[in-house]
């Protein structure tokens, strides 16, 4: 028992600290944008691009290494996973030209792919029922922790030391991680061991899904729609081959349960309406309203504490109650503080920011928590995998999907510019119309959540 105890502790201390540099990187560098489009001469587009290109790399990596961890090791995978994104961290410190830190953003979101479709996997399968929606609930907490830390730290971190130390952070807490599971982290996962990898299937979801973000930031061009409805066409495919597929590297066979399926389209949904507010709130903050990175970093700050302070407590509830109703709940109140945020203007209190703020905090720390456990108790042991991969891999499209919306309003509204006072009209109406899509986006999925089906498997 002692020994079981000292596991599960060991598992959730790498898994926590694992999930907090991802984030970090995603919330820190939507506050070091107009310090790193300064530096570079950035223009609008490619602007969007330095935290998307993170997200698409993760996004198109996560299917594949999460049917890689099943077949050679959870821990083996997510051991890679934290060396890729410690060395991609110092290659983009030392980035000399936008280009090439978009390519290293690329290496270190497959760095993170690999992290984060492993370390809940590992964590649920070292928890038994009755404790792991409290202890996804801490590994959460972590990711929201580090969304917290992520505006205000990296606010004043840029402001102070340049934005290069935000990766330059990153490089001992790799390092930490590392020596960790090497040390204490001595049992292996590998549930699938010997069947064969889905190489077509994964080169046909990675190549679809670049089509269709890399078709956004064309839009409205023909070639913009060209890619996106090829992105589409191969994603459509690709549900077909893998229907087919003996070994397949994604179980769509699992979506024919209500509770799995409903529960990523929900976490699909909130990720892809909730993912871009700090990038566009980053960019209202300094540009329109003038504030510094570190004071935009404060007032940011307010969603992921709450989120923090939510998700645990969430956590527990769901292991007594059923999760769809708490995650449930967690969508309408997203759904009202987008709706809030419609309303911005040159004009509106930093006091109506910050409650919007809360709001959302709150509905997405009541959801998050809820919502995943209802994915990891609806499927058998063997499928934990697969389930935690398909956490991942709705997390990182709805997050890439949310930035994509972006680059699409940023390309109609603003177009290839860099972003000077003049676009200062332009830039404040592409965040309404952005929060008015999301918001619609998040109000669906308040249906989606409900409709879950009520019982869990555990």
């Amino acid at each position: 028992m002692e020994n079981n105890n000292n596991i599960k502790l060991t598992a959730l201390i790498i898994a926590t600290l694992a999930s907090f540099v991802s984030p970090f990187i995603a919330a820190a560098i939507n506050i070091a944008l107009p310090a790193i489009g300064s530096e570079f001469q950035t223009n609008a587009i490619l602007l969007s691009w330095i935290p998307t290109s993170f997200l698409l790399a993760s996004a198109m990596f996560a299917v594949p290494f999460g049917r890689l961890a099943d077949i050679f090791g959870m821990k083996r995978i997510f051991t890679y996973g934290i060396i890729t994104f410690t060395i991609s961290s110092f290659l983009c410190a030392a980035a000399p030209s936008s280009m090439f830190l978009l390519a290293f953003l690329v290496l270190q979101g497959i760095g993170s792919a690999m992290i984060f479709v492993t370390s809940i996997a590992i964590v649920t399968h070292v928890f038994p029922p009755k404790e792991r929606g409290k202890a996804l609930g801490i590994t959460i907490t972590s990711v929201y922790m580090s969304l917290a830390l992520g505006p205000v730290l990296g606010g004043i971190m840029t402001q102070v030391l340049g934005w290069r130390s935000l990766f330059l952070l990153m490089i001992p807490v790799g390092l930490i991680v590392l020596i960790l599971t090497f040390w204490k982290l001595k049992e292996e996962w590998a549930l699938c061991k010997g069947e064969k990898f889905d190489l077509p299937g994964s080169m046909i979801y990675s190549i679809s899904l670049f089509l269709i973000i890399y078709g956004f930031s064309l839009l409205p061009e023909i070639t913009g729609a060209i890619s996106t409805i090829l992105g589409i066409i191969g994603i459509i495919g690709f549900i077909i081959l893998e229907l087919k597929t003996q070994s397949p590297v994604f179980e769509i066979k699992l979506f024919k349960n209500a509770t799995f399926a409903f529960s990523n389209l929900a976490a699909l949904i909130s990720y892809s309406a909730t993912f871009a507010v700090v990038f566009l709130l980053s960019l209202y903050l300094q540009y329109i309203k003038g504030l510094s990175p570190g004071n935009a970093g404060l007032i940011l700050i307010a969603q992921p504490v709450v989120m923090a302070v939510l998700a645990p407590i969430a956590g527990r509830l769901s292991d007594r109650y059923n999760p769809r109703l708490i995650a449930s709940l967690g969508m309408a109140f997203t759904t009202v503080g987008l709706l809030l945020f419609v309303f911005l203007n040159a004009n509106t209190s930093y006091e109506f920011i910050i409650a919007g703020l809360v709001i959302l905090g709150a509905g997405f720390g009541l959801f998050s928590s809820p919502n995943t456990n209802a994915i990891m108790g609806s499927v058998e042991k063997r499928f934990y995998g697969v389930a935690s991969e398909s956490v991942g891999t709705m997390r990182l499209i709805g997050q890439t999907l949310s930035m994509g919306t972006v680059l699409i309003i940023f390309a109609l509204y603003i177009g290839n510019v860099q972003i000077m006072p003049s676009e200062y009209p332009a830039l404040l109406l592409s965040v309404q119309i952005a929060f008015i899509v999301f918001t619609v986006l998040c109000f669906v999925g308040i249906f989606a959540s409900l409709a879950k089906s009520g019982a869990v498997k555990q």
